[in-house]
């Protein structure tokens, strides 16, 4: 990725939020959120439901059809100290433990290479093999993901600042995931927006619809602590581009259609297979990326972004700065507060729509 050696500075994407905006329960209903729908003109105040409306026929949405797991085990250490475990990101290729993962372990003190784990009232183990930075490679007892899906509970945001319920199990999660990507630990907020009856009139519209997986990672909660952008190191996340959606891009552009990336999550594999490209069309694409864009980034695929308010210095805000421009965003952030729009995963949406030829 290039970018320019003069990078902005982290500060340059802060912003005072009032306390009352950050959105910790969601609506009654999905689609039942506000839009922002923002061009390079200015802004207009939506509802999630005018989507259909933005949208033509030719258009291809595309959408992140990862599934969450319930992946935050509470238990305890041998010593009898409470500990917190979120798993983030399941690993095949450990020695002598098949059912590893990497995980974030929160404790009084942290655990040593040896020691094991007692989660879920007593009901699973892991033990400790080994550490990577601020992350544990635990080897579990049992296969990790039905036991998660039995023991774990939803990784809900730290800014909801309460426990998960079961409605989260239902509403932190998109309602085209696909259960064999059972992977994040952080929904693709934009994505919670849509319910079946709002996809069933994109689609009565004209528009195709595509998916792609991005399996997120805690990381995408991080403030950027580097004081330059060009200083910070990106988390890998797995993202995957199936031949069959890299097929319908190209045929969407070669036709004049619009490729519409719901959230950013989607917008970072399709700039990332853009930048592994060998020709002039798209192929398919799977691995890990590490991709952070930021301004003065020249987008390869993506026409038009939906995405969610996002928490200052955040990555995922210098994303659609790079998309939009600095300044718009920030105009419009501003606007959103004023008009109390509801922030973060489950807070209100935008649609950013830039001129196209």
């Amino acid at each position: 990725m290039t970018q320019s050696d003069q990078t902005p500075l982290v500060d340059d994407y802060d912003y005072h939020l009032p306390e009352q905006l950050i959105a910790r329960t969601p609506l009654a209903k999905r689609s039942d959120s506000r839009l922002l729908h923002l061009t390079q003109h200015g802004y207009q105040d939506r509802q999630f439901t005018d989507l259909p409306s933005l949208l033509r026929a030719g258009d291809l949405l595309v959408l992140n059809d990862t599934k969450v797991m319930k992946a935050r085990l509470h238990g305890q250490k041998a010593t009898g100290g409470a500990v917190e475990v979120l798993v983030e990101r399941l690993l095949f290729d450990v020695a002598n433990a098949p059912y590893a993962a990497l995980c974030h372990v929160r404790a009084s003190r942290s655990p040593k290479i040896g020691q094991t784990l007692k989660l879920a009232d007593n009901q699973l183990s892991a033990t400790v093999i080994d550490r990577k930075e601020n992350l544990f490679v635990l080897a579990f007892d049992v296969p990790i993901l039905p036991a998660l899906e039995q023991f774990g509970q939803m990784p809900i945001p730290p800014y909801f600042q309460r426990s998960a319920t079961s409605l989260d199990d239902e509403r932190y999660q998109s309602v085209f995931h696909n259960p064999n990507h059972t992977a994040s630990v952080a929904a693709p907020t934009a994505s919670l927006h849509f319910d079946d009856a709002l996809l069933q009139q994109i689609k009565d519209k004209g528009v195709n619809i595509a998916f792609v997986t991005l399996n997120v990672g805690a990381g995408t909660f991080a403030p950027v602590k580097a004081a330059k952008l060009s200083e910070h190191i990106m988390h890998a996340e797995y993202a995957h581009l199936p031949a069959a959606t890299a097929e319908l891009i190209n045929q969407t552009k070669a036709a004049g259609g619009r490729v519409i990336a719901v959230g950013t999550t989607v917008t970072r594999v399709l700039e990332t297979a853009y930048l592994q490209r060998t020709c002039d069309t798209l192929h398919e694409f799977a691995g890990d990326t590490q991709i952070f864009i930021y301004p003065p980034y020249q987008f390869g695929v993506i026409d038009c972004l939906i995405t969610n308010f996002h928490l200052p210095k955040s990555t995922l805000l210098m994303l659609v700065s790079a998309f939009m421009g600095t300044d718009t965003i920030k105009a419009a952030y501003a606007h959103a507060i004023k008009q109390e729009y509801r922030f973060f995963s489950y807070g209100d949406a935008m649609f950013l729509e830039r001129a196209t030829n």
